[in-house]
């Protein structure tokens, strides 16, 4: 990431160049990239470091941790849901960890540009893809996994099929880039829209006090215009501690740098950027002495719980920045409502 450029579109208070110093020296040599050094990695926190490398310039990092992926893939096209050091660690396989790549893949061509990227990784993605939509209700929702003995377990996630439906906008663009069409996906991608924004008795309302299950169904871009602005303000005072950032549940004193990053971007996402940047700037004390962020802190005691780097929370930070400030390609257009309806992915 260039200094300079950072310096010219950034806020003062807004050093990332140890968010993204965090990625890089946690990444192993295979390209995989654990939560911290030392600790489990996960495909989807994986894929969302990988972004952050992404924009910061760091492709060939990035390239190596989608390679690492791809390498694992099961048959069904699914990953297991954790690794310590490459090997299996919880062998359920989830519809939404596994589909993740396809946000991944598509973010990497919009910083680059690189089709024949798309092209080395595109049965990967549809895959992927694939994999979760044979877990798909017949009212739309996604199941959210198959059991370590290979068992549907019939349980709907807001959070995850919102995620899931992000990722199959993504593996859309990337076929229609491609030249392939996936008219089955469309089909199922708008049962999946409607279930998300009409059929809350779908999914497990146990989860309705987490804030990814109020903000997702705009980051993913379920909920669009007037529809995501009233979700947004609905729950804001449930979620969101002023100054702070966001609870991670509602009934819990943590506040997470990852959901307020989040919120962040679901924010850019439906146009707001005015209160998206007052959001962001909450953050740049919550510091560790080396310039990297914070997972999270309970508040009002203020203790930084967990104490580890995590790669991922740094991830999410400069993918929030880049929705913000343009600091790549990707950067105003990844989950931005406006550019997925000029797209016509799903028309």
């Amino acid at each position: 990431m260039d200094p300079e450029m950072l310096r010219k579109k950034l806020p003062a208070e807004a050093d990332l160049e140890q968010a993204l110093a965090v990625i890089t020296r946690t990444q192993k040599e295979n390209g995989e990239i654990p939560w911290f050094e030392g600790g489990k990695t996960d495909p989807w926190d994986h894929v969302e470091a990988a972004m952050g490398l992404a924009i910061g310039g760091f492709t060939r990092h990035a390239r190596l941790a989608y390679k690492w992926l791809a390498d694992r893939q099961l048959s069904d096209g699914s990953w297991y849901a954790a690794y310590m050091d490459g090997e299996p660690l919880d062998t359920t396989r989830d519809t939404n960890v596994s589909t993740y790549i396809a946000v991944g893949v598509y973010h990497y061509y919009l910083v680059t540009g690189d089709d024949a990227f798309l092209s080395q990784m595109w049965n990967t993605v549809s895959r992927a893809i694939d994999f979760a939509l044979s877990l798909q209700a017949g009212t739309g929702e996604i199941y959210w996994a198959k059991s370590p003995e290979l068992a549907v377990d019939p349980m709907a996630l807001l959070t995850g099929s919102s995620s899931i439906f992000m990722s199959i906008k993504c593996g859309l663009a990337i076929a229609a880039r491609l030249g392939i069409k996936r008219d089955d996906w469309k089909i199922s991608a708008l049962k999946l829209q409607k279930a998300i924004g009409s059929g809350y008795h779908l999914f497990n309302i146990a989860k309705s006090h987490y804030s990814m299950d109020w903000f997702y169904p705009v980051l993913c871009g379920a909920f669009t215009m007037e529809a995501a602005r009233k979700r947004l303000d609905q729950y804001w005072k449930k979620f969101v501690v002023e100054g702070m950032g966001v609870l991670c549940v509602s009934n819990r004193p943590w506040i997470t740098i990852a959901e307020t990053c989040e919120l962040v971007l679901a924010l850019a996402a439906a146009g707001n950027h005015k209160i998206a940047e007052i959001v962001f700037n909450w953050m740049h004390e919550r510091r560790f002495e080396d310039g990297s962020y914070w997972c999270g802190f309970t508040y009002p005691d203020m203790v930084i719980w967990p104490e580890e780097k995590i790669t991922w929370t740094n991830g999410v930070l400069l993918m929030a920045a880049d929705a913000l400030y343009n600091l790549s390609p990707a950067g105003g257009r990844l989950f931005d409502h406006k550019f997925w309806h000029e797209s016509g992915v799903l028309e």
